[in-house]
């Protein structure tokens, strides 16, 4: 064996077995001294005084280990770890290659391989840091954690995209999610309609102190809510109150840190699935995320410390999406009409009123766009009103535009008022203001605050 090169542990061997060739040391101490029985350490003599320090070395060393991977699959590997599979972490790696390529291996073992290669892992952790570990709740249902991740989810083939999610305390499971354009409060609608419609309605749900759960501790209290004594909540919060859900507020990332952990896996884990199918458009990312759940689900999830569900059944009487909307009050004109948004409902009458003059209803602008006017729980029967007069007028003067010698109407002359009997001249001077086009109403720019896009998106966007 040529460049023998003996480790710690036989240099003593060695140094111990030329001690016992001088005389200088009998069998017995130097078994004492080797941790060896005595027909062992003769044994080693025996070799030693054949073949010399060889003898002490392994009989293994510098052969090929029986279960070592084969060259051409080692390359294989690197080379999918270089290509098809880039930026894809070593745990999440030997899952797909399992799943897609055919290749079983464990963990420890294609991390040896690619760092061999120089290819380490592209997920980064930080330092640990001292905390602690807070008990998760005993039931499944019993706490929900929601917040929303703004990301490159496509890596630059679409928009960059918002996952508004949620995670069980007690499972560590995903009972659904969805990528939204924005993280808005349609979108947490829809969150809360999709866990209700699976699993049932939870307990709880701990969340953040974004705009959506809590209204801003600096904005001011309106007349009403300082004689109720109580501030109105955001549109979500109301719907909580409606299904009988308690909401908590963190006040630090690290108090959820459950689902802020989910983030960072999904932005690894599902980032490179949707690279994998090519996604490139929302409807595209939520089919890889809905399918994507399922498996997450099964490799993260962990049993509860109680087998009891503690979601709720929706009660029969209560209809989800005149819950999971956007509600407003409005006080209903003379004519029984009411205003939402630049837009006028007619108020039909029914068997129990004719008339809603006065009244205050309620307006539901729902999830797919529709709206909806309920007064004491009873929706009304409405339709399009009729033009006011002011928007008529404003839209005559706009098509008639005034001449000197009278109005043009789609390119046509139209000659000017007729002048009364026994009155010289040109006509009157009420004929000459009714010819002059109504000025028409001042409307605020496109970006003004006032103004608010109506619900168009659908719930496949």
């Amino acid at each position: 064996m040529e460049g023998l090169i003996l480790n710690t542990k036989e240099q003593k061997r060695l140094q111990i077995l030329n001690t016992m060739l001088r005389g200088m040391c009998g069998a017995e101490e130097g078994a004492a001294l080797l941790g060896l029985s005595e027909r062992q350490v003769w044994r080693l003599l025996a070799g030693y005084r054949e073949e010399g320090a060889e003898a002490l070395a392994h009989g293994n060393r510098g052969r090929q280990p029986v279960n070592a991977l084969p060259g051409m699959l080692r390359e294989k590997i690197i080379g999918l770890a270089e290509g098809k599979y880039l930026d894809v972490n070593h745990c999440h790696l030997t899952e797909l290659l399992a799943e897609g390529e055919g290749i079983h291996l464990s963990r420890s073992t294609l991390r040896g391989i690619l760092l061999s290669a120089g290819i380490c892992s592209p997920r980064h952790r930080r330092a640990p840091k001292h905390r602690c570990r807070r008990e998760r709740y005993a039931q499944e249902g019993m706490l929900l954690q929601i917040d929303g991740s703004r990301h490159d989810w496509l890596e630059g083939r679409g928009p960059y995209l918002s996952l508004v999610g949620a995670i069980d305390d007690a499972t560590g499971t995903i009972p659904y999610a969805l990528f939204r354009e924005q993280e808005d409060a349609q979108g947490y609608f829809m969150l809360l309609s999709g866990i209700i419609k699976a699993k049932g309605i939870p307990l709880a749900v701990y969340s953040d102190r974004h705009g959506i759960f809590q209204r801003s501790p600096k904005e001011p209290d309106s007349l009403e809510e300082q004689l109720e004594g109580e501030r109105q909540p955001t549109q979500f919060g109301r719907a909580l109150k409606e299904l009988e859900i308690q909401p908590i507020l963190a006040l630090s990332p690290q108090a959820k840190g459950r689902i802020e952990r989910l983030w960072g896996t999904l932005q690894d884990r599902l980032a490179s699935e949707l690279r994998l199918a090519g996604a490139s458009s929302i409807g595209e990312a939520n089919s890889v995320l809905w399918s994507h759940l399922l498996r997450f689900n099964d490799r993260f999830g962990v049993p509860p410390a109680r087998p009891e569900v503690a979601y709720r059944k929706l009660p029969a009487r209560m209809r989800l999406e005149s819950v999971l909307c956007f509600k407003y009050q409005r006080t209903v004109a003379a004519d029984n009409t009411i205003s939402f948004f630049g837009r006028s409902l007619q108020l039909l009458p029914n068997h129990d009123r004719a008339s809603y003059a006065h009244l205050k209803l309620e307006i539901q602008e729902r999830l797919d766009g529709s709206l909806v006017v309920a007064y004491r729980g009873r929706s009304i029967a409405t339709q399009q009103a009729p033009s006011h007069p002011v928007t008529l007028r404003a839209r005559k003067a706009l098509r008639w535009p005034a001449t000197e010698s009278g109005l043009s109407v789609a390119g046509k002359m139209v000659p000017p008022a007729v002048k009364l009997s026994g009155q010289p001249g040109p006509t009157n001077q009420r004929q000459n203001k009714a010819c002059e086009p109504t000025p028409s109403p001042r409307k605020p720019a496109p970006d003004h605050p006032w103004r608010r896009p109506l619900l168009t998106k659908s719930l496949n966007n």
